[in-house]
């Protein structure tokens, strides 16, 4: 990850989830703070914190990784749950009606016997 001049690493999940970020808080109008997961150049993991959204760019392209990838998928899962974070839009649909289904008739005002 790029971000203000300088390179960054960590996972692709994370990379890709701070891009989706980004994108949503400044379709907001808005900038947040954000921290994450990234692996140093001596192979230690370390904190980043970074402030995303309208007028910061970041931009993630892939790199050679040969050592064991460390699992930042809690950190990933985190800027997920972000409340601007993008999500797939819901909308409701009717159910296919087969032959054999009938119609349920429901009447709440009558008392029901057991």
């Amino acid at each position: 990850m790029t971000y203000a001049g300088e390179t960054v690493t960590t996972t692709d999940d994370v990379a890709q989830s701070l891009v989706e970020l980004t994108a949503a808080v400044a379709k907001e109008g808005q900038a947040e703070a954000v921290h994450i997961p990234i692996v140093t150049d001596e192979k230690k993991v370390a904190q980043a914190e970074l402030v995303i959204g309208v007028g910061n760019d970041v931009l993630s392209s892939p790199v050679e990784w040969n050592d064991e990838e460390p699992d930042f998928s809690r950190a990933a899962e985190e800027l997920k749950n972000h409340r601007l974070f993008p999500r797939p839009h819901l909308r409701a649909v009717e159910p296919d009606r087969d032959a054999d289904d009938e119609p349920i008739d429901w009447d709440f005002d009558q008392p029901t016997r057991a």
